[in-house]
């Protein structure tokens, strides 16, 4: 059951990592997946592992709290972007117009 979960938090651990560029909260969810993963470490006696994810998940919430949260005044992603200027987009003389 301890090699499951170690399994579980390592792979946790790397999806949150791929992740990272997505948004913050990818980042904090990296930290959650090194506390886990640490934890294992620990539990299962190999405590060099647990100590370097342990400082993984400290250098992770470290860069969270350093990322600023989207400005609600900034410019909102692409493709919202893209489906307001082709709402806003206008009709050519030819196009019929439909009810």
């Amino acid at each position: 059951m301890l090699t499951l979960f170690g399994a579980c938090a390592v792979t946790f651990m790397m999806a949150m990592y791929a992740l990272e560029r997505r948004g913050r909260r990818f980042v904090l969810a990296f930290a959650g997946g090194c506390v886990l993963s640490s934890s294992y470490g620990f539990l299962a006696g190999t405590w060099p592992f647990g100590i370097i994810e342990a400082i993984w998940a400290a250098v992770a919430v470290k860069r969270f709290l350093e990322l600023r949260p989207p400005a609600a005044d900034s410019e909102p992603p692409f493709s919202a972007t893209m489906a307001s200027k082709a709402s806003t987009r206008p009709r050519s003389a030819g196009a019929a117009d439909s009810p």
